[in-house]
């Protein structure tokens, strides 16, 4: 066209040099961000060579997940790249830490082959605020703890008895969080745990009940995790043997361990702990549900050859 200036770029000419697409850069123009430094006598759009860095700056926070009104503040003055940038990163942050929940729920979902309701439920489950996961954590301490009759400085340890799912979980601490969660929901569980902690709390001014140690020792799941390997049956004599060097204050001891066993097997007390380990982040012990149900059947065993039988 005779009338345009050598020096300047048309849109075309603009678009060819940033290999751009001349709809984006008309967008762009209209929208404010590559504004033409002049007009041709016809009205077409016209753009120098400062526009080409221009279009080159706005490509790259356009990449960076800018919108356009954000860059047209920064290109204006009216904000710097940093304090845009800070807030994206916020947002990023934001949406990364909702993508992370998204994954673990659909993993959980495909693991486990959940109906639609349960999907709904493990989504909501996810995404509780800190405050909601906590009411659900509180609301299981009332039922179980409450009524417990036990020492004051062991009430004010279950008190600040805490299950937090941080910030920045990883895909396994949300799994976690979601299967613990329907876990303390429901009330069989927490009648179940209600039982089995009451066999093994210590009421005030009282020792801890007879057998009760056999949930916090882990050094007996060990001995009872080496003895299963060397294919020890629990209904046998070498098992007998075990028996005594674990439980040395007689019958009452045997028969408190017993209950205890049966009401911790029966209440998932492994599966609790390690849900509770997962969700915080941390490396638990191996599961010891085989050993602790090992050593159950073999004080039944023990039990049956003495004579004793009792009702449970």
């Amino acid at each position: 066209m005779d009338d345009e200036r050598p020096d300047l770029l048309t849109i075309g000419r603009l678009a060819h040099r940033t290999g751009l697409p001349v709809r984006t850069l008309r967008f762009w123009s209209d929208e404010g961000a590559v504004p033409p430094v002049a007009r041709s006598a016809s009205g077409y759009r016209l753009y120098d060579a400062g526009s080409v860095a221009r279009v080159e700056l706005v490509r790259t926070l356009r990449e960076l997940g800018f919108g356009l009104d954000d860059v047209c503040r920064v290109l204006s003055g009216r904000a710097t790249v940093a304090e845009v940038a800070d807030a994206h990163v916020a947002a990023l942050d934001a949406q990364i830490r909702s993508l992370k929940v998204s994954r673990a729920v659909l993993s959980t979902v495909a693991t486990r082959g959940s109906t639609a309701e349960e999907t709904a439920l493990m989504n909501r489950l996810a995404r509780l605020s800190a405050a909601e996961r906590k009411q659900i954590i509180d609301e299981f301490k009332e039922e179980v703890f409450g009524g417990l009759d036990i020492e004051p400085c062991l009430r004010d340890r279950l008190h600040t008895f805490s299950v937090e799912l941080p910030d920045d979980p990883t895909p396994d601490q949300v799994d976690a969080w979601i299967e613990l969660a329907e876990l303390v929901r429901d009330p069989g569980f927490r009648g179940r745990f209600h039982t089995w902690m009451k066999l093994n709390t210590p009421a005030p001014g009282r020792h801890r009940p007879p057998g009760a140690s056999i949930w916090w020792a882990r050094q007996i799941v060990q001995t009872v995790a080496e003895v299963r390997r060397r294919g020890v049956a629990p209904e046998g004599p070498e098992a007998a043997e075990v028996l005594c060097e674990l439980f040395r204050d007689g019958d009452a001891e045997r028969t408190g361990a017993l209950r205890s066993l049966e009401a911790g097997i029966e209440a998932g007390a492994e599966h609790y702990r390690r849900l509770v380990a997962r969700v915080r982040g941390q490396d638990s012990a191996p599961d010891g549900t085989e050993e602790l149900e090992w050593l159950a059947r073999a004080l039944h065993a023990a039990d049956r050859a003495s004579g004793r039988h009792e009702s449970r």
